[in-house]
């Protein structure tokens, strides 16, 4: 696979439904595709280099950085291959959405976790539908218990 042109690659990830963002060790975003754009509403010209705060709820952000932090000084991740995270996102028009994502340590020019990047989803749709199965499966019980 290595005769693959790089640009291959960079457009695939261009274009990719999912959401491909970066952001270097200050956690400025640097990088932002279509499918980042079509899940939280901001293009990608409205985000480069501002901080990843723009999508990060408030009351979420101090625990978003403190193990930002702890992945960049120990060069390790415990968001990559088999766990997905799950959390509360917020869009440019202030709606909260749910999303997942998998996190990768990138690295920097000295060698060392430069950057972080993450494939993301809305899942926001599923989690609404997950949580109504759950309710009807608990009023079904409770009619039951009932009779």
């Amino acid at each position: 696979m290595g005769d693959l042109n790089p640009e291959v690659i960079l457009g695939m990830a261009a274009q990719a439904p999912d959401g491909m963002v970066i952001i270097d060790g200050e956690g400025l975003i640097r990088y932002w595709n279509r499918g980042a754009e079509r899940i939280f509403g901001f293009t990608a010209a409205e985000v480069d280099g501002r901080s990843l705060d723009v999508i990060i709820p408030e009351k979420h952000r101090k625990r978003h950085w403190d193990g930002f932090q702890v992945a960049m000084a120990e060069g390790v991740t415990k968001y990559g291959d088999n766990d997905l995270l799950n959390v509360p996102a917020l869009t440019a028009s202030g709606a909260t959405i749910s999303i997942e994502f998998s996190v990768m340590l990138l690295a920097g020019p000295e060698g060392g976790p430069g950057y972080v990047a993450a494939v993301i989803r809305d899942v926001t749709a599923r989690r609404a539908q997950e949580r109504e199965t759950r309710k009807r499966l608990m009023e079904a019980a409770q009619d039951r218990a009932a009779s």
